[in-house]
C-alpha cells in the first residue's frame, strides 16, 4: 500500500499490507506469548513496561521524525511521542496497585453453605483498531493498560498514518518478551483482527464504530467504541468575552481541529456576544497555518478527502445563510491541504456543519436569549462525546454542565479530554459504547472475573429432588 505525505500531496511511502492468513499468523504468535505474560504477574508486567517507557526517552526521536510525516505535526508528533512514555509509567505504576487492591477473600453467599471466592484473568488477546488523528496515542492508549492487565495486544494503526510503525517494531525488537504487535492495512485487515481477537477497541468514525460493533457480535466479542463528536461549548452572560473567545479558538483548532474532543459547536449569551465575536475573529486571524514552515499554528488536513469534506460544509452553511467572518477556503501549500480557524456567524440547525462531525478548524457560533435555550442546543444530535461552559464562576458553569447529555464535561475551559487521563466517563448516543478509557477502568474492563463457589456443607443428593409423596 502507498501513504500520502500530508505537507506535500506526493505518495512517498510503501508498506505491505497484512493478509487474513497473516493477521492469523500475528494472532497465533501472541496467543502463545500470552500465558507466561499473565504469569510474570502485575510487579513484572510493569517491569518490562518501564523499560518500553526508557526505551521511548531514548529512540523515540525516530518516532516522532515518523510521526511528523504521518501528520505534517512537528510539536503535537513529539507531544504524542511523549504522552506514550507517559502512559507507560501511569499503567506501571498504577497497574500493581489496582491488582491489590482487587477482592480475592471468599465471602458468604446467599445460598446457605456455599461460599463465593472470586478469580480474576485477563482477556487472552486484546485487539485496537486506530485512527489517523493522533496515530502514536490512540494505537496505544487502550493497549497499555490491556499489556498490564495481562493481555496480549494486536494493533491496526490506520492506513493513513502508517510511518510511525517501522521505528517502533525496531524499539521492539528489544523487548521480546512484550506481546505487542501491529499489522497494517485497511479493511479488509481489520475485520480480519476483529475475528482473531477476544476485545476489540475502535476508536473512529461512528459509521465505521457501528459496523466493528456489528462484526464483534458476530463474534462473540466485547467491544469498545470511542467515536464521533460534535462537541458543544455554551459561554454564559457572566463570562468574560475575550477570555471565552481565546479558550473557545483553542479548544476548537488544536490539531487543526481533527480531534474528537475539538469544541465544533459554539452558544453564547446575547448579552455578550458582540465582544465575543469580536475577539474570536480576532483571534482566528491571529493564527497562522504552517504550509512548508515550521513556524505556525496549524498543520494541513492529515486525510486529504477531510479538507473537501470540511469545505462542503462551510460551502453549505454560506449557502443557507451563515456569514464567514474569518477563514473559510482551504489553501493549497505545496501541496498540502490547510485551512485557517473558520468563524461562521448566523448559523442555523439545519446546515450540515452544526450536524455532521466536522473534524478541522471551523467555530459556527449561535446566539441563545435563554440557557434552558442553549442547553436544548448543546443536547441536540446524535453525539454525547463531550461539552464545555464558560460563564462567570465555576459553580455556575457547574450547574449548566450537570444538564448537558455527553460523557465529559469541561467547566471554565474546553477540551479537556486531550489533557486529562484520569476522568473516567462513558460517552452518550452516537459517540461511543462500553466501558471508559480514562480513569481505572481503562485497565479493569480488561479484567474477566470468575466466581469460585464453595461448598462448604453437605452436597445436595438427587433424593432431594425425588417426586411423589
Amino acid at each position: 500500500m502507498k501513504a500520502t505525505n500530508p505537507r506535500t500531496g506526493k505518495q512517498d511511502y510503501e508498506f505491505a499490507e497484512d493478509t487474513p492468513a497473516s493477521v492469523a499468523e500475528a494472532a497465533a504468535r501472541l496467543r502463545a506469548m500470552q500465558a507466561e505474560w499473565e504469569a510474570r504477574g502485575p510487579d513484572g508486567r510493569a517491569e518490562v513496561l518501564l523499560r518500553l517507557a526508557d526505551a521511548m526517552d531514548a529512540r523515540g526521536q525516530d518516532v516522532a521524525a515518523a510521526l511528523e510525516v504521518d501528520t505534517g505535526r512537528r510539536t503535537i508528533a513529539r507531544i504524542e511521542v511523549e504522552g506514550l512514555g507517559r502512559i507507560l509509567r501511569k499503567w506501571a505504576a498504577r497497574g500493581p496497585e489496582l491488582f491489590a487492591q482487587l477482592p480475592a477473600d471468599a465471602a458468604p453467599s446467599l445460598t446457605p453453605g456455599i461460599e463465593i471466592a472470586p478469580r480474576f484473568s485477563a482477556f487472552p488477546l486484546f485487539g485496537a483498531i486506530a485512527p489517523w488523528n493522533f496515530p502514536v496515542l490512540l494505537s496505544h492508549v487502550d493497549a497499555v493498560p490491556a499489556l498490564m492487565a495481562g493481555c496480549a495486544a494486536l494493533v491496526k494503526p490506520s492506513e493513513v498514518t502508517p510511518r510511525f510503525v517501522e521505528p517502533m517494531r525496531a524499539i521492539l525488537a528489544d523487548i521480546p518478551e512484550l506481546p505487542l504487535a501491529y499489522v497494517m492495512g485497511g479493511p479488509e485487515v481489520g475485520e480480519a483482527l476483529v475475528g482473531a481477537i477476544d476485545y476489540v477497541c475502535f476508536t473512529g468514525s461512528t459509521a465505521t464504530g457501528r459496523k466493528v460493533a456489528e462484526a464483534a457480535a458476530r463474534a462473540l466479542i466485547p467491544a469498545n467504541l470511542e467515536l464521533g463528536g460534535k462537541d458543544p461549548m455554551i459561554v454564559t452572560a457572566s463570562a468574560e468575552p475575550e477570555w471565552a473567545a481565546r479558550t473557545a479558538l483553542r479548544s476548537s483548532v488544536v490539531a487543526t481541529g481533527q480531534a474528537c474532543q475539538s469544541i465544533e459547536r459554539i452558544y453564547v449569551a446575547r448579552e455578550i456576544a458582540e465582544p465575543f465575536m469580536a475577539a474570536l475573529v480576532t483571534e482566528a486571524e491571529r493564527v497562522r497555518v504552517t504550509g512548508q514552515d515550521a513556524d505556525g499554528h496549524l498543520g494541513p488536513f492529515i486525510f486529504p478527502a477531510q479538507a473537501a469534506k470540511v469545505q462542503a460544509q462551510i460551502s453549505d452553511a454560506a449557502a443557507k445563510g451563515a456569514r464567514v467572518l474569518a477563514g473559510g477556503q482551504v489553501e493549497e501549500h505545496g501541496g498540502g491541504q490547510y485551512l485557517r480557524p473558520t468563524v461562521l456567524a448566523d448559523v442555523t440547525p439545519d446546515m450540515a456543519v452544526m450536524q455532521e462531525e466536522t473534524f478541522g478548524p471551523v467555530l459556527p457560533v449561535t446566539v441563545f436569549d435563554d440557557i434552558g435555550e442553549a442547553i436544548a442546543l448543546a443536547n441536540s444530535g446524535e453525539y454525547g462525546l463531550s461539552a464545555a461552559v464558560l460563564a462567570g464562576s465555576l459553580e455556575e458553569a457547574a450547574g449548566i454542565g450537570a444538564q448537558l447529555d455527553a460523557g465529559a464535561i469541561s467547566l471554565q475551559d474546553g477540551s479537556l479530554t486531550s489533557m486529562v487521563g484520569d476522568a473516567t466517563n462513558h460517552s452518550r448516543k452516537g459517540s461511543g459504547l462500553g466501558p471508559s478509557r480514562m480513569g481505572d477502568e481503562g485497565l479493569l474492563r480488561f479484567l474477566r472475573r470468575q466466581a469460585l463457589m464453595r461448598q462448604t456443607g453437605q452436597c445436595a443428593t438427587i433424593d432431594a429432588y425425588r417426586e411423589g409423596a
